[in-house]
């Protein structure tokens, strides 16, 4: 019989748990049988001491059980993606649609802004009338009507593992590989998926700066995710410059819709093949990844992405025809400022971090879990990296509530940007690991 002390004074002295062991404390996280001071200890632990490959299998699959887990039975695989956090990144608004105009259901549960980087919900909510807060019936529907849908993950999905992040953003221990191999894998499986793709971002717009540490962490999450019975790979993907040319929720879903009705291209555009090509050939809807991502050029050429697009909004509450005139239908900021170039150059270097938390600071996100996210504010028409500049030519465009927080913001996306004589191109994709 299992005990909340013996398995911390076992982890106090570096010994692997039990499968036994993990399966009853992850319970006790469920149900309360555990405390937050024992939570707090068990976090700090693992944080310190690490888990054996087969210790992360079970945290997993335990914060997995937690819950519910979903079940589907629907005519085609159930898929998805997960990206692990950037600045302008709205690959899932193109990428969910687009599967599901190749044949796949995506039962996308997604997460909101977290530090320095944008979150899904708060893009999706961006839209009127659009609800992410669906119970599990409605889910299922959305999702066989649609093709697809972006939501928030219900009390009744992980529970435990909602309980123990909330415990390691307080005890320092939120940076732990296992912890967050767990805490992604766990919602991600819960959703009944049957296969998956992880968007592991490196870069000064990411979370993980340094190769070796996305590296580490897409190794991770891949041999976990698969250990646990779902197909998976990961791709290291650029973060060196926002992903789309805007930073912001409505900002964003506008390039996405750029994007899903053929106005754009770009990076994101290219992104979302690579994703969707590695998805839809692990389940079956393509003979290799080259073919999936000419498929899901093509689903996006034809329109189908888009319609898929528009269905799933109608279905979560927005706009009927939100899809035909987006752009009359997000909001706008009533302050727009330009930020000229100080000199002539090209574009050399930028501290992505930097410009995502010049959009929180411009209510663009949270400052602390109450503050109400402005869907308006953000940056538009960011240059690229090794764009030629020249002096007094827009960086980058202003989206404020007030005057002094476009103020402010000039002058942070000014410091966030480097102009020079040169630019290395980065690789989009820097690395496949399956």
């Amino acid at each position: 019989m299992s005990d909340a002390r013996a398995i911390l004074a076992a982890l106090r002295r570096g010994d692997p748990p039990t499968e036994a062991d993990l399966t009853w404390f992850v319970q006790g996280l469920a149900d309360g049988g555990v405390t937050d001071a024992q939570a707090g200890a068990f976090a700090m632990a693992v944080c310190l001491h690490g888990l054996p490959e087969a210790g992360r299998v079970a945290l997993t699959r335990a914060m997995r059980d937690s819950g519910d887990i979903l079940r589907w039975d629907l005519p085609g695989p159930v898929l998805d993606k997960h990206s692990t956090g950037g600045v302008g990144d709205c690959v899932s608004l193109v990428l969910a649609p687009a599967l599901a105009a190749c044949g796949a259901f995506v039962p996308m549960i997604s997460g909101r802004g977290l530090g320095h980087t944008g979150g899904t919900l708060d893009k999706m909510e961006s839209i009127p009338g659009l609800a992410t807060t669906l119970d599990e019936a409605r889910f299922s529907e959305v999702v066989r009507h649609a093709g697809c849908a972006i939501v928030s993950a219900s009390a009744e999905i992980a529970p435990a593992d909602k309980r123990l992040y909330a415990v390691r953003d307080v005890t320092a221990t939120v940076e732990s590989l296992d912890l967050i191999t767990a805490s992604i894998l766990s919602k991600k499986l819960a959703a009944g998926l049957e296969g998956l793709v992880l968007d592991v971002k490196l870069g000064s717009g990411a979370f993980m700066k340094r190769h070796a540490d996305a590296q580490a962490l897409a190794q991770a999450l891949v041999s976990t995710a698969n250990a646990a019975g779902c197909p998976t790979q990961a791709l290291i993907t650029d973060m060196s410059q926002p992903l789309a040319p805007a930073l912001g929720n409505a900002l964003e879903v506008d390039v996405s819709m750029r994007v899903l009705t053929g106005a754009a291209e770009g990076r994101l555009h290219a992104i979302t093949c690579g994703l969707g090509g590695a998805l839809l050939a692990s389940g079956g809807l393509a003979r290799d990844a080259m073919a999936g991502e000419a498929a899901i050029a093509e689903a996006i050429r034809s329109g189908k992405a888009a319609e898929h697009f528009g269905r799933m909004v109608q279905a979560m509450g927005g706009p009927v025809h939100f899809v035909e005139d987006w752009q009359r239908f997000l909001p706008e900021a009533p302050v727009i400022r330009e930020i000229p170039a100080p000199e002539a150059g090209v574009v050399a270097s930028m501290d992505g971090e930097a410009l995502g938390l010049a959009v929180v600071h411009l209510g663009g996100g949270r400052l602390v879990e109450s503050d109400l996210v402005d869907p308006a504010v953000g940056l538009s028409d960011v240059v690229s990296l090794g764009e030629q500049v020249a002096q007094g030519q827009p960086l980058a465009r202003v989206h404020a509530a007030r005057e002094s927080q476009a103020d402010a913001a000039v002058q942070a996306v000014r410091a966030a940007i480097r102009i020079g004589d040169a630019a290395p191109e980065p690789p989009l994709i820097h690395e496949r690991i399956s």
